[in-house]
């Protein structure tokens, strides 16, 4: 252990970055992959809408549970250890998704690689919380935030040329090149100083990280748990609305907007390039005015602009409108994964933002099953409406109850 803490030098954190931002790169592509393919497993499954939403829902059910139990593995194997296996998980399988013949083999494979989609989510940015300096944590998280969007564009690119040339399957194939990630991660990127000091210290003393101290540390201690359970209610509505516009915003603008495959897959890359800019805008904003105020502009600003793109949105200005939207529902993830970070000691840290925003995210599971419901019977707009209801109360919650800076990801 200690000749793994002499590994780590003043740019030894910029490294991690490299990694980490590939691999929110990938788990961003892989998890867009399914909503770029929707229609075409659609019509070569015979899918209802409904079960089309269900596999959204089957993904977040399956990265609710990968978030929960990796950030408790973060805490008991190490950051890197779990963005490595968390990336080996899901590229295998979702390469496997290509040679599915049913529905129930897809939905089947889907869910347990998803598994490591959402253990990584926790595990990257873990890593990167106790990596980077309080002073610029948020903006660099910010950033890193931004590598989860790119990957929505490579994977936005990528259908418009797979797709239609050579069908849904060639697009899950692709997705076991981030193996090679994985393999160079696991030998260039040490673990962080306070987690190998933590574990020093439990070392010297002969104490053994389990599973149930760690939540008996939260659930005992009354600032934990109340953090645990804001944090949890904010996550859960933040997903529902970001999960359920994203899983259907696609299938919206071509069934019911009228665009053509090639012409929505360039106005979705129009709409992540503001959220590019949205999320790295605000983590620099949070550094300088605040992360609370920041999180809470993005959410509520989110929630009141949803209905403008349902009930305003005309060919002339659609493209506008997504470009504002991008940018504006962007932002709570720029400050999302400081902002937890910093409400948790290193000792459950992990564990308590996986239990937190993942549980949050069983919650969410639900959203694209909602919208299919309610297009099955009305529209995929109406499903966005409910979807805004969701992000104005994902905003509220922090704005009242959420302090920020409570503690310091870089000591043990």
């Amino acid at each position: 252990m200690k000749s793994t803490l002499s590994k780590i030098g003043p740019n030894t954190w910029k490294i991690a970055f490299v990694f980490a931002f590939l691999a929110l790169l990938v788990d961003g592509a892989d998890l867009m992959l399914l909503s770029y393919s929707l229609n075409s497993l659609i019509a070569e499954f015979g899918l209802t809408s409904v079960e089309a939403g269900m596999l959204g829902s089957f993904t977040l059910l399956g990265m609710a549970i990968g978030g929960v139990f990796g950030g408790w593995a973060c805490d008991r194997f190490g950051r890197v250890r779990v963005v490595v296996i968390s990336i080996l998980l899901f590229s295998i399988l979702t390469c496997g998704l290509g040679f599915t013949r049913s529905y129930v083999e897809f939905a089947t494979l889907r869910f347990f690689a998803s598994l490591g989609l959402g253990s990584l989510y926790i595990a990257s940015n873990t890593l990167m919380a106790e990596y980077v300096p309080t002073k610029y944590r948020t903006t660099v998280l910010g950033t890193l935030q931004a590598g989860w969007t790119v990957g929505y564009i490579v994977a936005t690119l990528l259908a418009g040329w797979l797709i239609p040339d050579h069908g849904w399957r060639m697009l899950f194939y692709v997705a076991a090149i981030p193996i090679l990630i994985a393999v160079l991660m696991h030998f260039l990127v040490p673990e962080p100083a306070s987690w190998q000091e933590n574990r020093l210290k439990k070392e010297s003393t002969n104490k053994e990280v389990n599973t149930s101290s760690t939540w008996k540390t939260i659930f005992q201690d009354k600032r934990n748990r109340n953090m645990f359970i804001l944090w949890a209610l904010t996550a859960g509505f933040l997903q529902f609305g970001y999960y359920g516009v994203n899983n259907w915003m696609p299938t919206y603008l071509e069934s019911e907007l009228g665009l053509k495959f090639k012409e929505m897959t360039s106005y979705m890359v129009g709409t992540y390039a503001a959220m590019i800019f949205g999320k790295i805008l605000a983590g620099y904003m949070a550094d300088k005015v605040g992360r609370r105020s920041t999180y809470a502009f993005g959410a509520i600003g989110t929630a009141l602009f949803l209905p403008l793109i349902v009930f305003y949105n005309s060919p002339a200005n659609i493209l506008y409108l997504l470009v504002t939207f991008g940018f504006l529902y962007g932002i709570p993830y720029g400050v999302n994964a400081t902002y937890m970070a910093e409400s948790f000691p290193t000792l459950i840290r992990g564990t308590a933002m996986g239990g937190a925003y993942n549980m949050g995210r069983i919650g969410a599971a639900t959203a694209p099953a909602v919208i299919g419901f309610l297009a099955s019977g009305g529209s995929i707009g109406l499903g966005f409406v409910v979807m805004g209801g969701a992000y104005f109360i994902c905003g509220i919650i922090p704005a009242l109850f959420i302090k920020e800076k409570q503690f310091d990801p870089q000591k043990s």
